[in-house]
Parts: structure tokens; sequence; C-alpha cells
């Protein structure tokens, strides 16, 4: 599904790291991914595949990366979220060198959000539930 490289990307290349994504997975499929709330029950089911699938997240790990990149911009894109640079103990505590910060501050992790669904599977971990549930969103979506 792609590539991720050695460095991962940073925050002003989040964007655009989701849109290749897309792309890529799109151009095999008719897959609905059009940054609305509810494209991210294709995400669950798309992680639920993969983890069905008994592959080892090691293997998955550019997939699950390129997830977690969409569900991030979804954020972005209509819960009117930022994307950031985790600084030193955010990247140590999340495991990861981006994330969003939502209008009223507060910082998740949908990189590592998506890499516990893998693990939990999508009946204890569910993408568009944690977007449903998601503290400090914008009162009406951003667009």
């Amino acid at each position: 599904m792609g590539d991720v490289g050695e460095r991962l990307p940073c925050a002003e290349e989040m964007r655009t790291t989701a849109a290749a994504f897309v792309q890529r997975v799109t151009a095999r499929s008719r897959l609905p991914l059009d940054y609305s709330v509810a494209s991210l029950r294709v995400v669950d089911f798309l992680v639920d595949g993969l983890r069905k699938n008994g592959v080892e997240e090691v293997r998955v790990r550019e997939a699950l990366f390129g997830l977690g990149a969409y569900v991030g911009e979804v954020l972005v894109r209509r819960a009117g979220a930022t994307w950031i640079d985790f600084e030193a103990d955010q990247r140590s505590y999340f495991g990861e060198p981006t994330g969003v910060r939502m209008p009223d501050g507060r910082v998740w992790n949908p990189l590592g959000k998506v890499r516990n669904c893998f693990a939990a599977g999508s009946s204890q971990e569910s993408l568009r539930t944690f977007y449903l549930t998601l503290h400090g969103r914008a009162r009406r979506p951003v667009a």
C-alpha cells in the first residue's frame, strides 16, 4: 500500500501523505474514502480486515500509517483539528512524531489510535466511535 520510508512525515506533510494514501487505495478499488465521518466505518472495516488475516503488525505498518494519516485528516477537515509535530515528551508518550490539536487545545494521536484498533479489533476499538465521542471538536463541521 505504499512505502512510508525511513523518515516519517512531519505535520506539514500529513495532508499530502493522507491524500497519497487515498489515491493509492482507491485506484484499485471503489472504497468511499471521502474524508467524511461516515468513511471512518470503512477504515474500521479495513483495519479489521488486516487484523483478521492474522498478519503481524510489522507487515502492515505502512498501511496502518496511511490509515492513521487518513483518520487524522478527517479530524482536520471535520472537527477543526490541525496537524502538529509532537514535542519530545509527547513523541515519547504517543510513540509517533505527529498528531492533531483540537480547537480547544487537546492533543490526539490518530496514528496510534489506528494501531490500537488493529491490536484490539473493531469490536473493542472503533475509529468512528472515537470520532463521535472525541472531546474538543469544533461544534460544526469545518468542511
